[in-house]
């Protein structure tokens, strides 16, 4: 999956690249702007959405100009960067774990130009470089919840994209939250893999597929732009979904109990404009605590939404309680990036 010690290479060496995806040769510009970096095409990728959101939203606040660099690959993202560098803007902000090896090393090669990486951050963080992750785990174990209280097979399932760490933030908290209500449950996850894991429709739909085949009565969506899929099959068999990011319940209405809530752009927004004031560096980390993760069933427009745990009114009163305990430190949910 990861090659991006080519792409590594290749921001040093392919300094005369332009940008993929981008529209033509960006030229520096006079006043502010703020250049975005995704690692594979928008195109129905609900969480690259939300980055644009938050990015366009925040260059509109703070007065400057907005460009998109769409990559397909890791030796187009690195071509993206390359040239997002000789932009100069007033920031350069590169979107999940894919920027991982590039901003180790960029950042300090260009000690003039202010980084930010959303839903990730380099382990060696240079002080240009400002880092916006999230305790998506926290939000998978209250969808957790829900599908543990309302599953009558007792047989749970996740499509995933990648079987990685990060990608098990969505998995196993799940399994958790339903165990945590309901003892006696059981997990299986399917990985959609291959060569676009984030955004492959037909093999998630598969593989959702072989898991209601198994009896799997909830399966809850962690494959990005393959999420559809997940959804048509459990619409097809009788079973119930759940999406991530953002309320996809609109997307097979009566199919849909809850979304795993990420707020990408409201906490891009903040740390692009704490960016532009001078207020640079450092890791700020959103859980529910601080209001950038959480489920529909959470919301004041619960009622609206069109989420099936809207008429559950019993489970949104346990969800909320247990939101609450999360924050508190009574329950204390295991992160799987923590090793």
């Amino acid at each position: 999956m990861r090659t991006i010690s080519l792409a590594s290479v290749l921001v040093t060496a392919a300094l005369a690249l332009t940008a993929c995806g981008g529209a033509g040769q960006p030229a520096a510009s006079p006043g502010k702007s703020v250049i975005l970096i995704t690692p594979n095409p928008v195109g129905t990728n609900s969480f690259l959405q939300l980055s644009v959101k938050g990015a366009e939203a925040a260059a509109k606040e703070i007065g400057a100009s907005f460009k998109l660099y769409e990559s397909k690959d890791p030796t187009s993202i690195a071509q993206n960067l390359d040239a997002a560098v000789r932009a100069k803007p007033t920031v350069i902000v590169g979107v999940s774990f894919s920027f991982d090896d590039l901003f180790a090393t960029v950042p300090k090669q260009q000690p003039g130009q202010q980084f930010l990486q959303v839903d990730s951050c380099a382990k060696e963080q240079a002080p240009n470089l400002t880092c916006v992750s999230f305790k998506e785990h926290e939000a998978a174990y209250l969808a957790g919840v829900e599908a543990g209280l309302l599953s009558e097979s007792g047989k749970l399932g996740v499509v995933a994209a990648l079987d990685s760490p990060f990608v098990h933030r969505w998995i196993d908290p799940f399994f958790a939250g339903a165990k945590s209500v309901k003892p006696s449950v059981t997990g299986t996850p399917l990985y959609v893999g291959g060569n676009n894991p984030f955004s492959d429709p037909a093999r998630a739909k598969s593989q959702a597929q072989t898991l209601t085949g198994q009896g799997v009565d909830i399966v809850a969506a962690a494959a990005s732009a393959g999420n559809q899929g997940v959804f048509e099959a459990a619409s097809a068999s009788g079973a119930k979904a759940f999406g991530v990011d953002v309320n996809q319940c609109a997307q097979s209405a009566g199919t849909i109990i809850d979304n795993v809530l990420k707020h990408v752009d409201v906490a891009e927004l903040a740390a692009i404009k704490d960016i532009a004031a001078g207020k640079a560096g450092g890791v700020k980390v959103y859980g529910l605590k601080e209001g950038g993760v959480g489920v529909n069933a959470l919301d004041d427009d619960l009622a609206s939404s069109g989420c099936t745990v809207a008429s559950n009114p019993d489970v949104v009163t346990k969800v909320k309680q247990v939101r609450d305990d999360i924050v508190a430190g009574r329950i204390t949910v295991t992160d799987p990036l923590a090793g």
